[in-house]
């Protein structure tokens, strides 16, 4: 299947599942990028290019537009993924889930943040660091970290990447598999 509109995107990403934004030679993973039947940035050309400049954006409108049916979000590896909810609910979440308190001090920190409000990556890193004089590398891993276990979750909506709790935006998903705190 080539793709060269956003509907086409959301039926790719549906037929295989789960894709990568960008090709990776760390994973087997078929990328969305390598789909687009667009051009690339051509010698002398300004900007990005076509191909870039529909994908770049695609990322964060596809979870938008279609919010029952893509998800964005990290996998193991670091790697920025779109799937479709079905993927997500029966085969991604059962095996990616881990418990806040399984991961590290700075991790649990900053999920507390989120878990009380939500925050844009700019203003959580500025407050974390200066709290916890944590640095930016350390900060961002935390934050991938809790992206990955699947414990907070991208605002589909958000022009800036805001952060919300995986459980209360995808709560269907989260009651499913995760069991009830007394």
């Amino acid at each position: 299947m080539k793709v060269k509109t956003i509907e086409e995107a959301c039926a790719f990403v549906k037929s295989v599942h789960i894709c990568t934004i960008f090709p990776s030679d760390k994973t087997a993973l078929t990328s969305l990028y390598e789909q687009v039947d667009l051009p690339e940035k051509q010698p002398g050309e300004s900007g990005w290019g076509q191909r870039m400049e529909a994908v770049w954006p695609w990322k964060n409108q596809l979870p938008a537009l279609y919010p029952n049916e893509i998800y964005y979000g990290k996998i193991k590896g670091g790697f920025a993924v779109l799937m479709s909810m079905d993927y997500l609910e029966n085969t991604h979440f059962p095996t990616a889930y881990r418990p806040v308190e399984s991961l590290n001090q700075l991790a649990g920190t900053v999920f507390e943040r989120i878990r009380i409000e939500p925050w844009t990556t700019t203003d959580l890193r500025k407050e974390v660091v200066f709290e916890t004089g944590c640095s930016k590398s350390q900060f961002d891993t935390a934050l991938k970290n809790l992206q990955i276990s699947l414990n907070i979750v991208r605002e589909c909506a958000a022009e800036q990447d805001t952060w919300l709790p995986f459980r209360e935006v995808y709560s269907e998903i989260w009651k499913k598999h995760v069991p009830a705190e007394d």
